[in-house]
Order: structure tokens, then sequence, then C-alpha cells
């Protein structure tokens, strides 16, 4: 029987992305196939991180429990869990919308193409993250208006990379484009001046809402 390590469950609010402020059920997987520079979940992302072993029926029947219909389904990275889509599919066809966020490295294209299709908050990973060469760009071409791409920036070099890659690609009109700080690296002023001085139409600056409310490095939140 196929299970999922799951490093983390547990109810709060979206602190990112189209749902902020919005509650939400959160699968946290452990294991990731990148190491950022500034990565807030480190602790999730090797084989041997503590995990409790659940079947897709298990996690689909914690979430009815709960009574809350946004699932995200985060990581470490959780495209690298096999049979994902099994998973998906059973939160859809039981009234979920199912966010996944990953990390840009892992081809979205035969799962955006599935029936039961989740929406993708997809991080593109800047210079300061050290990850940049694993990104798959072909990813842009399989988003949709209510997905989003994140930059995480925390230099104006990676603004200046963030620009480009919105010019080259046009993202702004493929889906959501969102810029966030990588946090106490970069004075979010500088990124909403960045912004003005580039006349950015339709990128949003978005905070970590949760890293607000709690401490930055406090889990289950």
């Amino acid at each position: 029987m196929n299970t999922f390590p799951v490093a983390e469950k547990f109810v709060s609010i979206n602190g990112e992305g189209t749902r902020a402020g919005e509650l939400a059920v959160f699968i946290r997987f452990r294991k990731c196939n990148l190491s950022c520079s500034y990565c807030d979940t480190r602790w999730a992302n090797s084989d041997c991180t503590p995990a409790e072993f659940l079947t897709a029926e298990e996690l689909c029947g914690y979430v009815a429990s709960t009574g809350v219909k946004n699932v995200t389904l985060t990581g470490g990275e959780p495209l690298l869990q096999t049979n994902i889509y099994k998973l998906i599919k059973m939160l859809i066809t039981n009234g979920c919308r199912v966010e996944i966020e990953t990390n840009g490295s892992i081809p979205l294209k035969e799962l955006s193409s599935q029936q039961y299709r989740p929406v993708f908050t997809m991080d593109y990973k800047l210079p300061s993250s050290g990850m940049e060469d694993f990104m798959c760009t072909e990813n842009f071409l399989c988003l949709r208006p209510e997905d989003t791409v994140k930059f995480v920036a925390g230099s104006v070099d990676d603004l200046e990379r963030a620009a480009e890659l919105i010019r080259n690609y046009n993202l702004t009109e493929l889906c959501h484009v969102y810029f966030s700080p990588v946090f106490g690296s970069i004075n979010p002023e500088k990124i909403v001046n960045f912004m003005k001085e580039r006349r950015l139409n339709n990128v949003r600056l978005q905070l970590q809402l949760h890293k607000f409310i709690w401490s930055p490095d406090t889990q289950g939140v």
C-alpha cells in the first residue's frame, strides 16, 4: 500500500499566495531535491526527517475532519512523492481546492494536463538562492491564470533577474506574479521602489503573514 511521508499536518491561515489570509489544511511532505540558501523548512528536507506514513485515504480523512476546504501540499518538495496525483484527485473529488507549493525544478507538464488539476504556486529560484541552475523554465508554459509564480528575492540582483524573466516569458499575461523578500535580507521598501522604477504592472509584493503573526521559526503554523 502506497503511503506518504508526512512531516507535519495542521490547519492555519495561508501565509502567502492568492488565498493569503484564508484558512487552509497544510500537508507537509519530507524530502527536497534543492538546498536554497534561505530555506526556512530545511528541517523537513531530508529522507531522515521524522514522518508519519499515511495513505491517500487517511490524509483525505484527516482533511475532511477539519472542515476546511483549502488544502496546501508543501514540503520539502511535494512533487517528489510517488502517486501524488492519486491524493490530488481524491481531495478534489471530495470538494477541496488543492494548491501545490513547488520549487520550480520539477516538470509540471504531466500533472498540469490531468483532469483533476491542482493550483500551482511555483517558485523560481533567483541567484541568491544558489539553485537557479536547477530551474525548469518549460514550466512557465504550463501555467494558467489561477496559478502563481513566486520570486523570493534577497537582493537587487535578484529583482533584476526576476524582471528579466517576467518580461521574457510574459508572465503577467499567464498567471499571478508575486515578489516576496527573503525574510530579514532585503527591506520590502526596496522591492516597492524597484517595482515603481520598472513600472511592474500586475506584479504584487507579498509578505509572509505567518512570520508576522508567529515567530519566523515556528513550525505547525
